[in-house]
């Protein structure tokens, strides 16, 4: 996309771009401010434009020399052209005069950007044109050239931009758009976004002179040293949780690093989110291993009740009065921990605090009946789960260890998702790995055995206790039939002469499913139907007569088998006019492309028949 005011980031014709240009954009953002009220605009939208636009920008202006736009049209190509314009120059690397004496340059321009598409993306939502609104933002801001960043906004939000992804604490993409604001003050009814409350009430980002030390220690121990600095711990528990023989969280020494095996140890050092925990092998640190190796993509998560957990070497710049603020003396900046309670001592770092004060996120819908991927603790417990399961128990295990020695790098990540998806998750499988198909294609030709198999479940199981899982007798009964029945499943498609129907839906599973009668499923290791046998689908078929009205009871509900019927019973049912009415469409575009049912393609004449009763209004 063209961009007039696009030049290279920090550089003089930057500057020179931002003197010659500044004046005009904080002139419009006075008169967007104003226009938001004669426009109708929400409440939420107007704070936006306020005091995330126009103080920042104009902090000194005369708000009656702007008069507002005259009614919501120009109201809405005011908002177009100035978020245009003020990406452009955020984009080519301008700083504003910042409004706030001791913040760092380029937080206001920041801010200023993030408000303003937040404030686009408020009124597209509100419209349904959010997809094409949110596609537009994204060219704008494609051409800042700094990566994945987070800027610290002095006694405002924190900018999120450059590419890193928001999710929640399940692992679910937030959408919040390419330049996000999140609250950091704790009080923004729009959490996590920012909604401006910090600005306006005048929020408090200075560190506590009493706050914990920034000082790393050293805990030598028989195999390894464990580094760690208290100063930076957001008191997550996961170490002390998890690694118990080796972190201690009520007793000191707060380490005792021949506790455990290394393996764990590094395990726990790596999840560290705070980033606090390091370690060192003969007096070396780990640091490169500490940090994944630069392998995660740049994301930030916010955790339930909690801080916001950064990864990925996301860049933290800008800070209150301090320039571009490190986390504190050996810890990671790959990854770490920033503050969403407003009360940390470490600010803009968590400190834990949002224990002490008992901060809660809002719940969306207590009524609702929570998924098992939800009830799981979401990608992050599963992935935990999968982690300890490939790397803790199969590795020394006589059945499973040989089968698994060549997997890839990501095996876990991808059974992870696949396991997210089945129980009600994000169709991260189906979207990133290839879905039904590429799965079916691990395990074709594999061969195991039920020994392997029923190894598999008991260490499964074992890894879903050892990663703290829920232990209700509900979510074990849900989440170990289908574990069963998906490890059956395996089992029979890997066998040698299986044919597996390669076009079964992805597998979903709740609360009240069950895998259904045997009869609702195509066995890999069923023999295929001849031309004119009973089991071919055409054998008995009653085409109508010529002239006669094609009618769902006379004609339609016999193209589908019991067995079809069976396997898609999870979503509606083939035997009901009303079902197959309402889905008429998207079966007929299955049918014709030959991916419905699983396990064969329709023949013609099953096709037309079903295509004529589709396009005539669907008779009962």
């Amino acid at each position: 996309m063209h961009n007039d005011h696009q030049t290279a980031a920090g550089s003089p014709a930057a500057h020179d771009l931002a003197a010659h240009d500044l004046a005009a954009v904080g002139r419009d953002a006075v008169a967007l401010a104003a226009a938001a009220a004669p426009a109708g605009w929400p409440d939420d939208v107007r704070a936006l434009l306020e005091w995330g636009v126009a103080r920042p920008l104009a902090p000194d202006a005369d708000r009656a020399a702007h008069p507002a736009a005259t009614g919501p049209a120009d109201a809405e190509s005011l908002l177009r052209d100035l978020t245009a314009r003020v990406t452009a120059l955020w984009a080519a690397g301008a700083t504003a005069a910042t409004s706030a004496a001791d913040g760092p340059p380029g937080a206001d321009l920041a801010l200023a950007v993030a408000s303003l598409h937040s404030a686009c993306r408020l009124l597209a939502v509100r419209a349904g044109e959010w997809e094409e609104r949110r596609t537009w933002l994204a060219g704008l801001a494609e051409g800042r050239a700094d990566g994945p960043t987070v800027t610290v906004v002095p006694g405002g939000p924190l900018v999120v931009s450059g590419g890193a992804e928001l999710t929640d604490h399940l692992g679910c993409h937030v959408d919040a758009g390419p330049v996000a604001a999140l609250c950091r003050c704790g009080r923004s009814a729009a959490k996590p976004g920012c909604d401006t409350t910090c600005l306006a009430a005048g929020f408090d980002d200075a560190k506590d002179p009493s706050r914990v030390p920034d000082r790393q220690d050293r805990y030598v121990g028989q195999q390894a040293t464990v580094l760690d600095n208290r100063g930076v711990c957001q008191h997550s528990g996961l170490c002390t949780d998890r690694l118990a023989g080796v972190f201690h969280a009520d007793s000191e020494p707060f380490v005792t690093p021949s506790g455990g095996r290394l393996d764990e140890i590094i395990r726990a050092v790596r999840d560290c989110p705070s980033g606090a925990l390091g370690y060192a092998i003969d007096g070396i640190e780990a640091r490169t291993q500490t940090d994944w190796g630069g392998s995660r993509p740049p994301a930030v998560q916010v955790a339930k009740d909690g801080p916001y957990r950064v990864t990925g070497s996301v860049a933290l710049t800008g800070g209150p009065g301090e320039g571009l603020p490190g986390p504190g003396q050996g810890a990671s900046t790959e990854h770490y921990a920033l503050c969403r309670c407003g009360n940390s001592r470490n600010k803009p770092f968590c400190s834990g605090r949002h224990w002490e004060i008992d901060f809660r996120d809002p719940v969306p819908d207590p009524e609702r009946t929570p998924s098992i991927f939800e009830w799981a603790g979401g990608l992050p417990a599963l992935t935990r789960m999968t982690r300890i399961f490939y790397e803790r128990h199969v590795p020394g295990d006589e059945l499973l260890g040989p089968l698994f020695a060549s997997m890839s790098a990501d095996h876990p990540e991808r059974v992870a998702a696949w396991l997210g998806e089945v129980f009600g998750g994000p169709a991260n499988y189906s979207g990133r790995h290839g879905g039904y198909s590429h799965m079916l294609g691990e395990h074709r030709g594999r061969c195991l055995t039920e020994e392997q198999r029923a190894r598999w479940v008991e260490l499964l199981m074992r890894s879903a206790r050892d990663a703290g899982l829920p232990n209700d007798p509900e979510f074990r009964a849900a989440f170990g039939s289908y574990i069963e029945w998906g490890s059956r499943l395996a089992f029979e498609n890997s066998q040698t002469g299986a044919r597996p129907p390669e076009n079964m839906p992805m597998p979903h599973w709740d609360w009240n499913t069950a895998a259904g009668p045997p009869s609702g499923r195509i066995s890999a290791l069923a023999p295929v139907a001849e031309e004119g046998s009973p089991g071919d689908p055409d054998a008995g078929l009653a085409l109508p007569a010529q002239g006669e009205p094609v009618g769902f009871e006379a004609h339609v509900r016999q193209l589908f088998r019991e067995r079809d019927r069976g396997s898609m019973l999870f979503a509606f049912d083939l035997w009901k006019y009303e079902d197959v009415r309402t889905h008429a469409p998207e079966i007929l575009a299955r049918v014709r492309a030959g991916t419905m049912p699983c396990d064969t393609r329709w023949s013609p004449e099953r096709v037309a028949l079903f295509a004529r009763w589709a396009e005539t209004g669907t008779p009962e």
